[in-house]
């Protein structure tokens, strides 16, 4: 056997290469990460179309029965409710400051600012429970009037979908605090970033649906 030969037989087959991009697999990656990250956001946009159906149907109902009858009555509009809405806003600008800091390389960055990304969003829930309460303590209740079970509705389903949102937001810190952040997981980070940015698009069509309609 000649020496070439002897030589591969003892090195094996050379390592196979590395996918580019920090993301999990680019655009046209053939590999099973590439694949992984596109059935991620293909079903990333499912969800987003499904919630976005939901929202669409509330608003026709909501119009359709604000024109109905005369026995609409609009919502008193609670300040806290602009203090949600600049702490959900400001969660997504530190979500963008966190992806940035780790295509950069900078994990102990990343932590910090997805970290404050995750209590920010959590301080919304508060927010909205807080809310609530301060129109409970004014008597006003899902069923008090038609305006009001709307907006009980509205913002519970926001709610609810933004909760689904902060658990995926804290499993993505569990996992960078845990330094294990691959490639897998990165696509979950853009797949959760661009999901949170979505669900402020929501809240802030449901702000003026409230104090422009409600």
């Amino acid at each position: 056997m000649s020496a070439p030969v002897r030589q591969g037989a003892l090195q094996g087959p050379p390592p196979p290469p590395i996918e580019p991009g920090w993301g999990g697999g680019s655009g046209g990656s053939p590999g099973p990460l590439g694949s992984g990250r596109r059935t991620a956001f293909v079903g990333l946009f499912l969800l987003m179309a499904a919630t976005f159906m939901v929202f669409a149907a509330f608003t026709v109902a909501f119009i359709m029965r604000r024109d109905l009858t005369n026995d609409w009555a609009n919502v008193p509009h609670v300040p806290i409710l602009w203090a949600n809405t600049v702490i959900l806003l400001a969660s997504s600008l530190v979500l963008d400051r966190s992806r940035h800091a780790l295509k950069t390389g900078n994990r102990s960055q990343f932590n910090v600012w997805w970290t404050t990304a995750t209590g920010l969003g959590i301080l919304f829930l508060v927010g909205q429970a807080v809310a609530w309460r301060q129109l409970w303590a004014h008597g006003i209740y899902v069923a008090s009037t038609p305006g009001s079970s709307f907006f009980f509705v509205l913002t519970g389903a926001h709610a609810a979908h933004l909760l689904g949102g902060v658990a995926a937001l804290v499993y993505v810190d569990v996992q960078a605090l845990r330094l294990r952040l691959g490639p897998a997981k990165r696509t979950a980070i853009d797949v959760t970033a661009i999901y949170w940015h979505f669900l402020d698009a929501v809240w802030l069509y449901l702000m003026a649906l409230f104090y422009f309609w409600g």
